[in-house]
């Protein structure tokens, strides 16, 4: 009988406001979550890229990773991820290659096509960017090379990236669609991608980036894990109860309004006045998040994981209560039986 495959888990943290908390609690919070992670043997802590938004804290992920890194001793901690579009390729180049010389073996830069906000706030961080994809190929191109021992890039051959550091962090492309996935395979780039944006066709894009893949200087085979929302609790009741505020947090997202991560009290009064489409968007966001007790949630993850063909998971947990996500990671970690470090 074959062995049962090893999954590694992770984390992505998009530091979330509560209602009612701040953004420097939400931050706190990320570097104890991440603390907790590196003890309980996660493999790695991303962090996201959000502008324009007062429910999430996180604009800079090349800020926040140093802070991170220098308080954990065995997270791979990174991007999850850096805008690409919004800056310029020597930049993004330089801020990783100086983190990796700074935490050698530990830092990994995962990379996004898409805004991470709205159009007018995306025109104010790059007025000159088109959101265009040969663009975005020859921004690929340039960072590829100059991550490669800061090897010239294709506009000026006589710039040379620094620092002139030993290693480079690890690359990843993160999509909710499949064209990234074609681009990373090109690439040679780790491939990631995010269930808990889009639930539908993720199975079938990491095959197809499997397929195609290329080995580059940085990586010899595929690597692709997939990112969702998960709630783990002590029982099915809480777990349920826990669903509720994220239901709201989500359809407020897409509906445009703010107000951070709300209470189950909140949530439950919210959900007893829906609209049918809006319940009907709900049913369809639950799609994107795994819920329930640690056996529970296992069984699901590990079925996606299998339809994924990959080993490891990211996971994304957001609650009102901090103690509830710590929880849900604890849990996690103690149902997969990843080994605590000191």
């Amino acid at each position: 009988m074959a062995e049962a495959k090893k999954i590694k888990l992770s984390v992505l943290d998009q530091s979330p406001v509560r209602a009612g908390g701040t953004a420097e609690q939400a931050l706190r919070e990320t570097l104890e979550l991440a603390r907790l992670a590196d003890r309980l043997g996660y493999t790695r802590f991303w962090v996201s890229e959000h502008h324009n938004t007062l429910g999430l804290a996180g604009p800079s992920p090349e800020v926040l990773i140093p802070h991170l890194a220098a308080h954990t001793k065995h997270l791979r901690v990174g991007s999850g991820g850096v805008m690409l579009p919004h800056y310029s390729a020597l930049k993004v180049a330089e801020n990783f290659r100086l983190l990796e010389a700074l935490y050698p073996n530990r830092i990994d830069l995962g990379i996004g096509r898409a805004p991470g906000t709205d159009r007018k706030t995306a025109a104010l961080l790059n007025p000159y960017n088109q959101f265009n994809e040969q663009e975005f190929v020859t921004q690929l191109i340039d960072l590829d090379r100059y991550l490669q021992d800061g090897l010239n890039g294709t506009e000026a051959p006589e710039v040379k990236v620094t620092p002139r550091s030993a290693g480079a962090p690890e690359r990843w492309l993160l999509s909710s669609s499949g064209q990234s996935g074609v681009f990373a395979a090109h690439f040679g780039m780790g491939f990631s991608f995010a269930h808990f944006i889009n639930p539908n066709g993720g199975p079938e894009m990491m095959r197809a980036y499997q397929s195609r893949f290329t080995p580059s200087a940085l990586l010899k085979e595929p690597a692709g894990n997939f990112g969702i929302f998960v709630i783990c609790a002590d029982t099915e009741e809480r777990a349920q109860e826990l669903q509720l505020s994220m239901d709201m947090l989500l359809l407020h997202i897409r509906q445009g309004k703010t107000g951070g991560v709300p209470s189950y009290e909140t949530a439950k009064a919210f959900y007893d006045d829906l609209a049918e489409d809006e319940l009907a968007q709900v049913k369809y966001n639950r799609q994107r998040m795994v819920v329930g007790t640690p056996e529970q949630v296992k069984a699901q993850l590990d079925a996606l994981a299998d339809a994924y063909h990959v080993d490891e998971i990211v996971v994304v947990t957001i609650t009102h209560d901090f103690q509830d996500r710590l929880r849900s990671y604890e849990l996690l970690a103690q149902v997969y039986g990843l080994e605590p470090r000191a």
